[in-house]
């Protein structure tokens, strides 16, 4: 469902994080031909800068969203890349102005740097996330701004997109062929994902859109210490919400950090190379679904697990097993849309025809749709994760015309005489699968 001025829905446009072939969604379109280069912003270099200050304003939003998620959707696996929806959403953030940047600066938890310094901040981001792939790792970004051909973005913008995010810039008929630009944008996420993610956007919602700010990510990443698939064996597991106990397949294996605090147990598992871990959180017992530590506590337990050195007895006290289940999580289609979580966290002016977008395009009106779709699967050998996410941008002439209304809920219809407005049938549609 779309939201905003057009139902028919900006820091990040994220590709899902994804590891089954079906990724998250049906098979892709007849392969389209290849982006058509339109222009590249001059990336300018930044002096170096510290990337933790964005790093944390991620980490804070993931967390924020998750907790609006999870609530909406109580009970339910949730898995997405706060990285890469932020990235789409950031490209968006560099074109808006005003009182729409602010709210969006707030939802996104960004730093209070702006002008060159946030640009050296996204450039030192994106540089280390460049960096990240080695030996035993692959991981790869692609960020991505598509064009309607009538709509140029300004040159200032795509230089500065180009500088924070190394994003390029590519050719999409938004206007003329939504079907077309569909399947180019989702040809291009397929490829940066390595397959695992088919589809981000469809033809419907890309009706009205002007351009669209696309970022993907793909993970393949082994343990540095496997799990024994000997090892490999049932364990019971308790959902909440009072859900009776499920068999699940753990992986089982010992010598792994740990630290606890408030409650909370955290348990790091790190891949090759040591550039990249994972960290298992199990919230204090009796928590239930939803449970979340506040940025605060999670900042706590990570300084706890970075601690070395000691005593051979200090340093063995910090070591545990671990049983740990595999899974293979997914997320997109319309369990994947983020513009009503992003409103409800305070966002909604972004999505009105009040957005000031007008750095971005003298043409652009507000954002239209916020997608993600991701998947995890982790397993003896390690992790392979894609995330995906797409932000649309409605120009200014589609916001008379573009507006989309879905009658997906109970909904009346009433015929009537034109000249009189006599009633002559008048029905409810609660079920339109009934008769």
């Amino acid at each position: 469902m779309r939201y905003g001025v057009r139902t028919s829905l900006g820091l990040l446009a994220a590709a899902c994080v994804a590891v089954t072939s079906a990724g998250c969604a049906s098979a892709p379109a007849p392969r389209p031909a290849q982006p058509v280069p339109v222009a590249r912003g001059v990336a300018a270099i930044e002096p170096a800068a510290d990337p933790r200050p964005l790093a944390a304003a991620d980490t804070a939003f993931g967390l924020t969203l998750l907790r609006a998620w999870c609530a909406q959707y109580p009970g339910r696996n949730l898995v997405f890349s706060p990285s890469t929806l932020a990235t789409s959403l950031g490209m968006a953030y560099l074109g808006a102005r005003g009182a729409t940047a602010g709210v969006m600066a707030r939802v996104l938890h960004l730093p209070a740097a702006s002008g060159p310094a946030l640009a050296a901040q996204l450039q030192a981001r994106s540089r280390t996330l460049s960096r990240l792939d080695g030996p035993g790792v692959t991981l790869a970004a692609s960020n991505q701004v598509w064009a309607d051909p009538t709509l140029p973005a300004l040159p200032a913008y795509l230089n500065a997109v180009a500088t924070g995010y190394f994003a390029g810039v590519a050719q999409a008929p938004f206007g003329t062929s939504p079907r077309r630009a569909a399947d180019e944008i989702n040809q291009s996420i397929s490829q940066a994902t390595r397959g695992h993610i088919t589809r981000i956007v469809t033809p419907d919602m890309l009706a009205g859109i002007g351009w669209v700010l696309t970022a993907a990510l793909y993970m393949d990443a082994a343990w540095d210490t496997p799990f024994d698939p000997n090892e490999t064996g049932p364990g019971t597991f308790t959902p909440g919400g009072g859900a009776r106990p499920v068999t699940a397949k753990y992986l089982n294996g010992a010598g792994f950090q740990f630290a606890a605090a408030s409650g909370w147990t955290a348990v790091s598992l790190p891949y090759k190379g040591g550039k990249l871990s994972m960290t298992a959180l199990l919230p204090p017992a009796g928590s239930g679904s939803c449970a979340l530590p506040s940025q605060a506590g999670l900042g706590a337990l990570a300084g706890a697990l970075r601690v070395s050195g000691g005593s051979a007895a200090a340093r063995a006290a910090r070591l545990a097993a671990v049983a740990l289940p595999k899974v293979n999580l997914s997320t997109g289609g319309s369990f994947g849309q983020m513009g009503p979580v992003l409103e409800r966290l305070g966002m909604g002016l972004a999505f009105t025809p009040s957005a000031d977008f007008s750095a971005l395009s003298p043409n652009a009106c507000c954002i239209g749709f916020v997608q993600q779709a991701a998947t995890l699967q982790v397993g003896e050998k390690g992790t392979v994760a894609a995330a995906a996410a797409a932000t649309g941008v409605v120009p200014t002439s589609a916001i008379a015309v573009a507006r989309r209304i879905f009658f997906d809920r109970p909904y009346l219809m009433l015929v009537t005489d034109t000249a009189t407005g006599e009633p002559l049938f008048l029905a409810e549609v609660a079920n339109p699968t009934a008769s």
